[in-house]
């Protein structure tokens, strides 16, 4: 294999902490809107935890920060920042942990729980390993994954008040690629 081709082999997994490159590394979700359309969004600022021990396994985590809500509509995510839906000026963050570290593969799975201000749910992530690849501009390799899981906003707090006009169930989508460390 050449350095310039991808590799999902764990091996290749330098230990340490992985940098998120925030450039390339996006947080989405999916909510229906009155059951018949999706709004789409995402939050502008988070960050991750990605932990390599010396067996290749992973330690993962991740903080999205609430107040950086953002569907490109300003009045609806003013809304959905205040009491109603996120309190943000109380619960700033929603955390991710995953219960112990990973094996990596091309698939997997990680089983995690989800705090949203003094709620903390379970949450399945469904992993897609995208490989490690060097940077040529940046002289350093990178990894990257995508996840997607679901949540219900109502076992958060979240908007209960409006049956019917929002779905309860949030998609997620989360798509990184980090660093490897020096």
């Amino acid at each position: 294999m050449t350095t310039s081709e991808s590799t999902t082999a764990t091996s290749t997994l330098k230990p340490g902490a992985w940098a998120l490159d925030t450039a390339h590394s996006t947080v989405s979700f999916t909510i229906r809107h009155l059951g018949i359309s999706k709004v789409r969004g995402g939050f502008t600022k988070f960050e991750t935890e990605f932990v390599v021990d010396e067996s290749g396994a992973a330690t993962l985590g991740a903080t999205i920060y609430l107040d950086s809500f953002d569907t490109g509509n300003a009045d609806r995510d003013a809304h959905v920042r205040n009491a109603d839906f996120l309190d943000v000026e109380n619960r700033p963050t929603l955390t991710f942990r995953a219960l112990g570290p990973v094996q990596i593969a091309e698939n997997f799975t990680v089983e995690g729980e989800a705090t949203l201000g003094q709620i903390t749910q379970p949450v399945t992530l469904e992993v897609e390993w995208g490989g490690v690849q060097d940077f040529p501009q940046a002289g350093e390799r990178h990894a990257g994954f995508s996840a997607t899981g679901s949540i219900k906003r109502t076992d958060f707090g979240v908007g209960g008040h409006m049956p019917g006009m929002l779905s309860d169930k949030v998609q997620i989508e989360l798509d990184i690629e980090l660093i490897e460390p020096k």
